[in-house]
């Protein structure tokens, strides 16, 4: 009998857990009025076609599979050490492909479950409850993005014909990052100085603001990105491709962060924004296989000056990055918004990295599984890995230097937020999770918050 109840509460168990919300009878018919809904994606969430029309990210399924999208890089004015103008624009949110759902599911929740409609900027909003995508390129600097964003919500205000308008953000990955930002400084660009003052300027432009999934403190994975490049289904990003897109260097690790160990486990105190440990590692355009590879790309050019502009490239964007990254952690001297915070603390997800000394050789080693001498004692997989979603660990999300909650968060880690909630699932699914889509219904739609 104890066995048949066993049996009987795991199959409850087992149904519960396929059981969906009725998002409609929760939310779709509630009365309450609310401001506009703005979704802002992250990194690859924006589908990119040149001035003709022709779709190159992420292209047919064909392309998604297998090309190398050497056509992203972005070209650099050499002088400036800014990516110049490619013609590639943002066209509309990347919902799916290849039986894959990135957005499609963010959107059906606001429509389906909480009776949004999808509104337009130019044009008299709809009636009732609406939302808007923010789709910007997600290759340049994110202070390109931010103020692409201020323009968004300034025309907003005017088909509102309110002048005092405030949104509410639901923000994914490195969008969090841009609307962070925003709510700090506005549309001010900071990044070539040292001075962070805090006016919360955008923040009078927000109600409230939701993350899901967004690297506060960086990720580890971006950084892999940039030294092997990243897999795209079965193509991939080269990492001379991804090192002229600024936004990428904005998403590593932040300063305050041990990204990289050595071989006894202990942390190492290296500079990852100082251009000297690039060429240490070989990294980026100092790796000799990216550096043949940019030499026949560019054969019918100059390829000496492009590495050499590419090598004072990657030193600038390091710098940008080191310091938006303080720009999104200094203290705020003034109540902002504070975010609601999601993402997932179930799957192992690099956290650092580690030099191994190979016959008087440093050689860098991205996951535990590539250490060819581990010393006895010394638990690799823990150091190395951290419970996330994949691509953001569990400390990251909630911008912390350590995932230990009962820790003191560092000084200079500055990040107030509402509350936090956790799921089990990975980076590119977060928008798809029920548990997720409920509580955010029910975030947006709160009176009482």
């Amino acid at each position: 009998m104890a066995r048949l109840c066993v049996f009987l509460l795991l199959m409850l168990a087992g149904c519960s857990q396929t059981t969906r919300p009725d998002f409609a009878r929760l939310y779709a018919d509630t009365g309450s009025q609310q401001p506009p809904v703005v979704v802002i994606h992250g990194v690859l969430g924006a589908r990119l076609a040149d001035s003709e029309g022709r779709e190159r990210w992420p292209g047919g399924v064909g392309r998604l599979a297998l090309s190398d999208y050497d056509d992203l890089a972005l070209p650099i004015d050499p002088v400036s050490l800014r990516p110049r103008d490619d013609g590639l624009r943002p066209t509309d949110i990347f919902e799916g492909a290849a039986g894959l759902d990135f957005y499609g599911a963010l959107l059906r929740t606001l429509e389906e479950g909480g009776g949004y409609r999808r509104a337009k900027v130019g044009a008299p909003p709809p009636a009732g409850r609406h939302y808007y995508v923010f789709t910007y390129d997600w290759r340049q600097d994110n202070i390109d993005s931010v103020r692409a964003l201020d323009a968004l919500l300034a025309r907003i205000r005017a088909d509102h014909g309110d002048p005092g308008l405030q949104v509410d953000l639901i923000a994914h990955s490195n969008g969090g990052l841009i609307a962070r930002y925003y709510a700090r400084y506005g549309a001010v660009d900071l990044l070539d100085g040292n001075q962070f003052v805090v006016t919360q300027a955008g923040a009078l432009r927000i109600r409230r603001m939701v993350l899901l999934g967004t690297p506060n403190f960086g990720s580890v994975g971006a950084l892999h990105g940039m030294i092997v490049g990243r897999k795209v289904v079965f193509g991939s990003l080269m990492p001379e491709v991804l090192m002229t897109m600024p936004s990428l260097y904005q998403l590593f690790p932040h300063a305050l962060n041990t990204w990289l160990i050595g071989h006894d486990g202990r942390p190492l105190d290296r500079d990852l924004f100082d251009v000297a440990i690039w060429r240490r590692f070989e990294w980026a355009v100092f790796d000799p296989e990216v550096r043949a590879r940019i030499r026949k790309h560019h054969s019918g050019d100059d390829p000496e000056r492009y590495l050499a502009t590419l090598e004072r490239y990657l030193g600038h964007h390091l710098e940008r990055a080191r310091r938006f990254t303080w720009a999104l952690s200094v203290p705020e001297p003034t109540p902002g918004i504070d975010p609601i915070v999601f993402g997932g603390d179930c799957e192992l997800t690099p956290a650092r990295m580690l030099a191994e000394e190979v016959a008087g050789e440093t050689v860098l080693r991205l996951d535990p599984g590539e250490i060819k001498r581990p010393l006895p004692g010394v638990d690799y997989d823990r150091l190395m890995l951290e419970p996330g979603d994949g691509t953001v660990t569990k400390a990251s999300l909630l911008a912390r230097d350590v995932l230990d909650p009962s820790r003191q968060r560092h000084a200079y880690s500055h990040f107030p937020h509402d509350y936090a909630f956790f799921l089990c699932v990975a980076h590119d699914q977060l928008t798809g999770n029920t548990s997720f889509q409920d509580n955010l219904l029910h975030a947006l739609l709160s009176i009482d918050r």
